[in-house]
């Protein structure tokens, strides 16, 4: 029986593994994903694996808050009361402390995408079951790139979904071709994971 090859580079082994449910803020029916991450993973990689889970294309900034911190790619330029610490040198084992029950993720600044993040579970790390990140549910399609925000999204499924709409055309073109805002695979989603982990230095 073959036997599955770990992607994930060395590193210190996790404590935990964490169960998270991200919804995507706003979004109805509610576009959402369960992700399964190692706590030995950094809040950039954790960034990586909600793109890679939702559908999005890491074409933009992000900002975790969580409790009382922010993390991200830091910005000496940007003035802010809180600032942003760099989510590449701080694991979930260290920042997911059990007070922590809920944080928020925004994904692209211009579109604004606000996703809501619960920790489901906490639970022992075990290198054979959930040592690396995966996708276990989820439901809807995630929303085209540069599409306008949840507003501009709810305008391109009215236009591309109509064809006497006067943007119909041009949302097919834009697009591509038909888009089906309840299309999700969990397997192609895992693919994109495992990819990413394949090509992650």
């Amino acid at each position: 029986m073959a036997t599955r090859k770990t992607t994930v580079p060395k590193r210190r082994k996790p404590r935990h593994a964490y169960r998270l449910l991200i919804k995507l803020a706003e979004s109805e029916p509610t576009i959402w994903r369960l992700v399964s991450v190692p706590g030995n993973f950094t809040i950039a990689e954790l960034d990586r694996v909600i793109q890679a889970a939702m559908g999005w294309t890491n074409s933009h900034l992000h900002l975790f808050t969580i409790g009382e911190s922010q993390y991200g790619v830091p910005d000496e330029d940007w003035i802010d009361d809180l600032p942003v610490l760099p989510g590449g040198e701080f694991t979930l084992d260290e920042v997911l402390t059990p007070a922590v029950k809920h944080f928020t993720y925004e994904y692209d600044f211009g579109d604004c995408w606000q996703h809501e993040v619960s920790v489901q579970e906490r639970v022992v790390a075990d290198e054979e079951r959930n040592g690396w990140p995966m996708c276990l549910a989820g439901a809807n399609a995630c929303p085209p790139e540069d599409v306008g925000g949840i507003t501009g999204y709810g305008e391109f499924l009215h236009a591309i979904s109509d064809p006497a709409h006067e943007e119909h055309d041009a949302m097919w073109r834009w697009w591509g071709g038909p888009f089906d805002p309840r299309g999700f695979d969990i397997n192609s989603t895992n693919r994109d994971i495992r990819m990413w982990l394949m090509t992650s230095p």
